[in-house]
């Protein structure tokens, strides 16, 4: 059992102000690995006042000396990847093999990014007509609450232009997959982090998170994770007018043509679906498809489907692990019964755990086609190994069923035609588009539309985030 009761307050490691202990559990098990402690409002005050004291001092700071640490935690990053596998393997059950290949290097991504970003930006410029200056700023002390799904993922994309900006920060890590946060804020420590600069306190939304978002001495709050959480968090930082970041849910349409080579559309259609057992903001959970070709993409779907494998996340290989919790498995299950009841067809997997794997919060990676656009499964966000599958008529009609969502954070096209690719881009209501399976660097802006979140993360646009404008003139 690995105890990691306390919090990192001022540079140091120190109790909670009241005991309230909580096991971490590894949902492949389902049974604790280790137990942690959740704060309250009083720890998060301390941490604030922490981070209070250092920001005169650290927003000071010239941008060699914020490079200069940037890159000694990379370096000891680096040094303890393997530690990091670890952790994120227990504490999500994400697979090994998964958790080495792009879980841990997500955070070397980010840093790496951020520190370029941070070397190359212009803090002060001359106004476009002249006669004054124009000059970044940081924007203070900020609130930073972090999601279990891509755990290190969004502590770097968040803390990394936190500190580059020259802001201070607190950091809340998801309750549930709190080793990764912990880990880092041992490396932070290692690579010399001034104290107060980066502050990390445990804890529930209720206990902490609130307690963030209303702190009168927060000056931005960036979160990850629901829609409901976010709005939550946006609600409690009114009052004090507080800069608000939010990256939120997703149910992302993925356009396929007539003229894409279909079976590599499906295959990376599911591929991207079931990755990280589907537990992606981002993921491409509704297939919309061409119907002159619908038949035969829903007949390679069920033969495809069967080739992602569950599997012990202990074990080497490229299958897929559990979902988080329990409560997230009923969920899911909940989602998978409702779309069979509402006449979906079930092309793959359907309720229930995959033979083998009674115990662990192991679901079955699961195809449904004949899906209209209305129905629950393709308006909710499942968060799991869920595809549901949609014909469509035309181009237009395609662009319409895609924009038709309250989320807004990717969309994905899959066509032969370079001409389509782009016309269809422009008119899709989404932060990132991508293209016939192109993915991203670390310097591409990430974010959404409508209630999938406001603002823009990762290298020189999640620097921007963090920091103010002034124009001084005269």
């Amino acid at each position: 059992m690995i105890e990691k009761r306390q919090f990192y307050i001022d540079g140091n490691w120190v109790d909670p102000a009241e005991a309230r202990d909580l096991a971490v559990i590894n949902p492949a098990t389902e049974k604790p690995v280790a137990v942690i402690s959740l704060g309250a409002a009083a720890d998060v005050e301390n941490a604030v006042a922490a981070a209070n004291r250092a920001f005169d001092s650290w927003s000071g700071t010239s941008v060699a000396e914020r490079a200069s640490l940037l890159q000694r935690i990379i370096d000891i990053y680096e040094r303890r990847s393997a530690d990091m596998d670890e952790a994120i393997r227990l504490e999500m059950g994400a697979p090994a093999d998964f958790v080495r290949e792009q879980q841990t290097p997500a955070g070397t991504g980010h840093l790496q990014a951020t520190l370029e970003a941070l070397t190359s930006h212009r803090f002060e410029r001359p106004s476009p007509r002249g006669g004054s200056v124009l000059r970044h700023e940081p924007i203070g002390v900020c609130g930073l609450i972090t999601p279990w799904n891509w755990p290190i993922n969004q502590i770097a994309a968040k803390v990394a232009p936190a500190l580059a900006a020259g802001c201070t920060m607190v950091l809340k890590p998801s309750e549930i997959a709190p080793l990764s946060g912990l880990l880092f804020a041992e490396i932070l420590d290692e690579a010399g982090c001034p104290a107060g600069v980066f502050n990390l306190v445990n804890g529930d939304g209720p206990g902490v998170g609130a307690a963030m978002s209303a702190h009168p001495d927060i000056d931005m709050m960036s979160f990850t994770g629901s829609t409901r959480a976010g709005v939550a968090v946006t609600q409690s930082a009114a009052p004090t007018v507080k800069r608000v970041a939010l990256e939120l849910g997703g149910k992302s349409p993925n356009l396929v043509f007539a003229d894409a080579d279909l079976e590599t559309a499906v295959r990376f259609s599911l591929e991207s679906c079931f990755s990280n057992t589907g537990q992606s903001c981002d993921a491409p959970t509704r297939l919309l498809v061409e119907n002159s070709v619908y038949e035969q993409v829903v007949a390679l779907a069920e033969k495809i489907a069967p080739e992602t494998r569950v599997g012990d996340p202990a074990e080497p290989g490229g299958h897929i692990g559990p979902v988080i919790s329990e409560l997230q498995y009923e969920r899911i299950q909940g989602h998978i019964e409702r779309g069979v009841a509402d006449g979906a067809r079930l092309v793959a997997g359907g309720p229930g755990k995959p033979e083998g794997y009674e115990t662990g919060y192991f679901v079955k990676p699961t195809v449904f086609a004949d899906v209209t656009n209305q129905m629950s499964i393709a308006r909710n966000e499942i968060f799991g190994p869920v595809l549901v599958m949609i014909p469509f008529e035309t181009e237009e009609e395609a662009i319409q069923m895609a924009n038709d969502t309250p989320y807004g954070l990717a969309a994905y096209i899959q066509t032969g035609e370079p001409e389509r690719a782009g016309r269809v881009s422009r008119k899709l209501r989404a932060g990132s588009v991508y293209i016939n399976g192109a993915s991203p660097d670390w310097d591409v802006p990430f974010g959404g539309y409508k209630q999938s979140g406001n603002g823009r993360e990762y290298g020189e646009f999640g620097l921007e985030d963090f920091l103010e404008l002034k124009a001084i003139t005269g």
